[in-house]
């Protein structure tokens, strides 16, 4: 058996946030049974966390979602952080975990809130014509739609395109088999005044997720892209969930040209769970 939590992630509001899946101590797992089990939470990512291999870290932790493991992911990273600390995980620095995964060190600062410091992007810079297509072509829309698309890759593959206004991307119907293999954000500005300054979605139907609640990586690639060229403010609010029923708000702050991201996080589930 195994200890386990179920951490929802990006809503102070019970059950309206990115659930995800943490076993602890899972050091003895076999790469197959944690996939196995990730295919049966069917969640957007499972994560397993073991002792860590470079002596800067404070753990390791594997996401997996139904359809295979990911380097980095955001939702997860903050949820299995929460989770490490509620059973008892001490950082060896006052204020900061780090956390190490197949991108990499990762680090998370404490707060109200845990934040993670964006991880730099492994593709980035704007996307080609074809490409462009294949987001206007998965997403329903036409081309001339798509204000602007750049890969904002940190992990998952997003590449991300920004929409006239938080309305149309609340519209969006896409069609998941012309979307293919791309992960595809979307991003569109609320008028000022509300909660929220943008609403995001995730499509990444590639990952057997057609489409993600709330999502910490695609909104720091977002942040990253946006912020770099001043269409967004250093500081800012993302919705995220609103047509799945859920109600994410992502914290999104820039720091001495650093991006964190952080959200609320609460155990939702804890027990064991028997995966021999």
């Amino acid at each position: 058996m195994y200890r386990f939590r179920q951490v929802d992630v990006f809503s102070s509001e019970p059950l309206r946030g990115n659930p995800v899946a943490v076993v602890h101590h899972a050091d003895d797992l076999t790469d197959d049974r944690m996939a196995a089990f990730a295919r049966w939470t069917n969640l957007s990512e499972t994560t397993f966390l073991l002792r860590p291999t470079d002596p800067a870290a404070d753990y390791r932790l594997r996401i997996f979602t139904p359809g295979g493991e990911l380097p980095f992911a955001g939702h997860p990273t903050l949820g299995s952080a929460h989770a490490w600390l509620e059973e008892g995980g001490v950082p060896a620095s006052s204020g900061t975990v780090v956390q190490e995964c197949a991108a990499g060190l990762v680090r998370l600062r404490r707060g109200d809130e845990i934040a993670f410091a964006a991880p730099p992007l492994v593709r980035s810079g704007q996307a080609d014509a074809d490409t462009v297509d294949r987001i206007a072509a998965g997403l329903r829309i036409p081309v001339s739609d798509v204000l602007a698309a750049e890969w904002v890759d940190n992990g998952p593959g997003w590449v991300a395109a920004r929409l006239r206004d938080a309305d149309a991307v609340l519209a969006l119907n896409p069609d998941f088999a012309a979307m293919g293999e791309l992960n595809v954000g979307v991003v569109g500005s609320y008028p000022r005044g509300g909660d929220a300054d943008v609403e995001v979605r995730a499509f990444c139907p590639g990952l057997a997720v057609p489409e993600d609640p709330v999502t910490g990586s695609l909104n720091a690639g977002i942040a990253q892209w946006l912020i770099g060229t001043d269409e967004l403010p250093p500081s800012y609010v993302a919705s995220q969930g609103t047509v799945l029923g859920r109600r994410g708000r992502v914290q999104i702050e820039s720091v001495g040209g650093e991006i964190w991201i952080g959200g609320a996080t609460n155990t939702t589930i804890t027990g064991s769970v028997a995966l021999g």
